[in-house]
């Protein structure tokens, strides 16, 4: 298999959020190590008000981007912020951790997108974490028709304000004007590309909104942009373990996720 087309599927999550899953919308749509990738892009507030109350996470990481709105997310660890427009909440849940991500706004266009990543077994049971980055100062680099903000990993020499994660991580967000370009991909990582806006063609293949394409065994990536466009392009280096995903837990094995249970329902995780 070299590609599959993934279309977005609308469902509800946290306590009522409307979202489009791409990758993660069964277990069969998962690309090791990428576990889940969602969209969320409404200006009807019914869609987005009611948020994500307080909820945990063990044995992988997040990536929260925003792209129009403003959340506030706070933690078990005693941290708390504000995410706003062209920021990332990245975090490491680790050994675990409890989070809430809420609107600030009671009107408007919310959107952006959750990216779970999943962490080597050797580093599941890490401390979590969590860092807010400022994408408004990452790197952009134009490429023929292409504009790429680099946000984590590299393109070519240029690298982005993430670079320490076990999956070394690309993460790039792409706007295109029109015309035909040539991407050269890292042959030791899977990638996925999320269009968001507008339509492109990624060797021979046609995308439309909210649709992506795992490519996998290609060295070397054709877009046909007719116009104007915007995209997330990701890849990651496959960890090559078992995956064992109960809801918010990712281990490796079925007891790891019965302890995970356990620890949570003993309170081993805090409590916001």
């Amino acid at each position: 298999m070299h590609y599959k087309l993934i279309k977005a599927k609308e469902i509800f999550d946290g306590a009522g959020v409307k979202i489009y899953r791409s990758i993660g919308q069964t277990k069969e749509l998962t690309i090791d190590p990428i576990l889940m990738l969602d969209e969320f892009c409404s200006d009807n507030p019914d869609d987005y008000l009611q948020g994500f109350p307080p909820h945990p996470h063990r044995g992988f990481e997040t990536f929260t981007y925003m792209l129009d709105g403003k959340l506030k997310h706070e933690d078990s660890l005693g941290n708390k912020g504000t995410l706003e427009k062209g920021q990332i909440q990245w975090m490491t849940a680790g050994r675990g951790i409890v989070h809430s991500e809420m609107p600030i706004q009671k009107d408007g266009l919310m959107r952006g997108f959750q990216l779970w990543l999943n962490l080597p077994a050797s580093k599941k049971m890490c401390s979590p974490k969590y860092k807010d980055v400022d994408t408004q100062n990452a790197p952009v680099v134009t490429k023929g028709c292409l504009v790429i903000k680099v946000i984590a990993g590299s393109f070519g020499s240029t690298y982005g304000q993430i670079n320490t994660l076990e999956t070394a991580l690309d993460y790039f967000d792409i706007t295109t004007k029109t015309g035909e370009e040539l991407l050269l991909l890292k042959e030791q990582k899977v990638y996925f590309l999320y269009l968001y806006d507008g339509e492109i063609s990624v060797n021979g293949i046609r995308l439309t909104k909210s649709s992506g394409i795992y490519l996998e065994k290609y060295s070397k990536v054709r877009l046909t942009c007719s116009r104007s466009s915007r995209f997330l392009f990701v890849g990651a280096a496959p960890l090559n373990e078992p995956i064992i995903q109960h809801g918010p837990f990712v281990m490796n094995t079925k007891d790891e996720i019965k302890k995970t249970i356990e620890d949570f329902n003993d309170g081993k995780f805090g409590r916001l």
